[in-house]
Formats: structure tokens, C-alpha cells, sequence
């Protein structure tokens, strides 16, 4: 079995390329991170940037781990894709990745499409609000992403490219991975 990891900034693809792929691949399934509550999980986001490398490991990530066991010790599927944002930086999670795919989606888009799925009934004061966050802090927890994931992934694709592209070229990487 192969275990494929896509990641990308919060709101950059990782769920719906999951999700696509997962229909169209057989004998496949996925595990999502945001389905999981983590032991050590940081309270501030922001306090990671001037830290990054001890970050990525004060995460507990037994549950998922221990998801992934069980996939494997099933011998049910071929390939198990990981809706996972940390790459190789975990060490409970590095050693079990067959291949690291991220998608670099640009910062607006990636924005643009956050406000529109978990903002759909916030008022504009409440938006106003998540933009100043993000340009005060939050953004550097983005660009923190680039800095140590994606350069670290064995695979990058556009994430400005069209979704169906996006998934074929994922789709190609699974393949030969």
C-alpha cells in the first residue's frame, strides 16, 4: 500500500483533491487531519512562526497514527491518501509517507476561497475582523507553510491551475509514486 500526503495552506485544495481522487482511484481511501483532536495542539498559531521546527512535533498525532496502522493492517486498499498538512516535518507521521504532494495555492485564492466556505453568513464586520487578523498574524502562519513544507514535498502542483488539472496532475504523481 502506498501512503500519499496532499497538503497546502488552509483553503488551498487538500479536501477536494482528496475527495476527488479517493472516487476515482480504486481501492483507495483517505484520513483527514481536521477530523482529529491532537494532544499538544498549539493555542497560538502565531507563537509557531519564531519556532518552526519544534512545532511541527509538539503535535500528538497517535490517533491518526494509529488510523493509519489499522488501514494498513487491513490489506484492503492500495493506496491511502492523507489529507495532512506537515509533510515529513512529524516525525510520529515522516516514516509512513510514500510520497508528499503540496499544492501551492496562492495566498488570495487560498483566502478567497476561506472567506467564501466558512465566512458564507458572517457580516462584514466579522470579515473585516478574520482580514485584519490575517494581515497581523495569521499570514505569516501561511507563509510559514511555504518556508518548510512545500520545499520539503516531493511534488508541487499550480494550485491557480483549473481543479481538473489540479487532480490529473495528482492523479499522474499517485501513479508512478
Amino acid at each position: 500500500m502506498k501512503i500519499i500526503a496532499i497538503g497546502a495552506v488552509t483553503a488551498g485544495g487538500k479536501t477536494t483533491v482528496v475527495n476527488a481522487i479517493k472516487d476515482r482511484l480504486p481501492r483507495t481511501t483517505s484520513l483527514h487531519f481536521d477530523d482529529y483532536s491532537f494532544d499538544g495542539e498549539p493555542d497560538d498559531f502565531t507563537k509557531w512562526v519564531s519556532k518552526p521546527e519544534e512545532f511541527y512535533n509538539v503535535w500528538d498525532l497517535s490517533p491518526l497514527k494509529a488510523d493509519v496502522e489499522r488501514i494498513i493492517n487491513s490489506g484492503e486498499y492500495d493506496y491511502l491518501l492523507l489529507d495532512y498538512p506537515f509533510a515529513y516535518k512529524n516525525k510520529m507521521m515522516k516514516d509512513y509517507l510514500d510520497c508528499c504532494i503540496f499544492i501551492d495555492t496562492p495566498l488570495d485564492i487560498a483566502m478567497a476561497r476561506r472567506i467564501l466556505r466558512d465566512m458564507k453568513d458572517a457580516s462584514a464586520d466579522d470579515i473585516r475582523n478574520e482580514m485584519v487578523t490575517y494581515l497581523n498574524a495569521a499570514r505569516d502562519c501561511y507563509v510559514q507553510m511555504l518556508t518548510d513544507i512545500l520545499p520539503t514535498s516531493d511534488h508541487v502542483i499550480d494550485g491557480s491551475k483549473d481543479l481538473e488539472t489540479i487532480i490529473n496532475e495528482a492523479m499522474e504523481i499517485i501513479l508512478r509514486c
